[in-house]
């Protein structure tokens, strides 16, 4: 073979292992980093605390592509992926099949974000939180009501539901209830500042009595510009040592949380948590209040007013009075308007 010749079968062996080389590239590509989601959507994959390698990839069927799935597979066996299984909530993306499985080897989790709304009772909270997070609702209230547990953030059964502070967090999904109540801990912590600590104690009060007066607060209107003249009026009333004849107080008591009257004959009713049978402030909140009640407490506004009453315009606020002949002029004027609504 004259070298003329040879060179030109050794160019086109050099064009060939390009080629060649260029389409493993694209199959190497294709295998290892081309989304592995079915719809090109994030999907989520839980892996249970009793999962095993076959469950995993009966789960990875529904949201991966065959062959991300088969590639996935492969990584497992060459990296005894069996044998590190981890817990979690584990993303399914534009990401390839390599890194897909690295987070599952390693435990890197998508994170869950759960928001903490202003509910009225720890079972509503448990709700909210059980549809996110892995443990179940017995096991969040068998913890929020367990006076050893509660003991040990600062708060008792009926006060702990003030530790949970309105805002959206970042959880594991795999949290525990423990972790959960540690991190909601630190949050509480964070929230109760230097500054609001005092400004609760220049006002006579601890932080559960805070957030206890503020749980009223916010279940008396949803109009926050009316909250510190509210948090004043039961202020002004606890100074004066009346008692507090709050109804939402008694809707809780009876568990009437709907009720639009409040008749004469629940006022009788014997629970603490009843302000028209017991005075002061009742054992702990009476919602998780939220933080625009809080900070309506913690900044009240000074007056005179010692009752209030829902106007009768429906408008969600309040006329108030310094005098009771006055308050019975409104309580009357509003009894007057449900009656014409039929409103029971």
């Amino acid at each position: 073979m004259t070298k003329t010749k040879r060179k030109k079968s050794n160019h086109k062996g050099l064009k060939v292992a390009g080629v060649v080389a260029l389409l493993g590239g694209i199959i190497a590509y294709f295998f290892l980093f081309s989304s592995m989601s079915k719809t090109g959507e994030k999907e989520y994959v839980f892996i249970d605390n009793d999962d095993n390698i076959d469950s995993v990839y009966t789960k990875l069927e529904h949201v991966s592509t065959k062959h991300s799935l088969w590639t996935f597979k492969q990584l497992a066996k060459v990296l005894a992926y069996k044998k590190h299984i981890r817990s979690g909530r584990y993303a399914v993306g534009s990401s390839g099949a390599l890194q897909t499985f690295r987070n599952f080897r390693n435990g890197s989790q998508a994170p869950v974000t759960l928001t903490i709304r202003s509910v009225r009772t720890l079972g509503d909270l448990a709700d909210d939180i059980c549809k996110k997070l892995i443990f179940s609702h017995k096991d969040f209230m068998n913890a929020v009501t367990s006076p050893e547990v509660c003991k040990k953030y600062g708060y008792t059964p009926e006060t702990i539901i003030g530790m949970f502070i309105p805002n959206t967090y970042d959880f594991y999904w795999d949290t525990s209830v423990d972790e959960f109540l540690e991190k909601m801990s630190k949050e509480d912590k964070k929230f109760w500042s230097f500054e609001r600590t005092q400004k609760a104690e220049s006002n006579g009060f601890s932080k559960e009595e805070v957030m206890t007066l503020a749980s009223i607060v916010d279940e008396e209107t949803d109009n926050e510009g009316e909250m510190p003249k509210i948090a004043g009026m039961y202020i002004n009333r606890l100074h004066r040592n009346m008692a507090l004849q709050a109804d939402p107080t008694v809707k809780f008591a009876l568990g009437k949380f709907e009720a639009h009257r409040i008749y004469v004959k629940w006022l009788s009713y014997d629970s603490p948590y009843n302000t028209y049978k017991y005075k002061g402030l009742p054992p702990g909140p009476i919602r998780i209040p939220c933080v625009a009640a809080i900070e309506a407490v913690l900044n009240y506004v000074h007056h005179n007013y010692i009752y209030m009453c829902a106007k009768e315009d429906f408008s969600g606020t309040h006329n108030f009075a310094e005098t009771y002949e006055e308050h019975n002029i409104n309580a009357q004027k509003y009894a007057k308007a449900l009656t014409e609504r039929g409103i029971e």
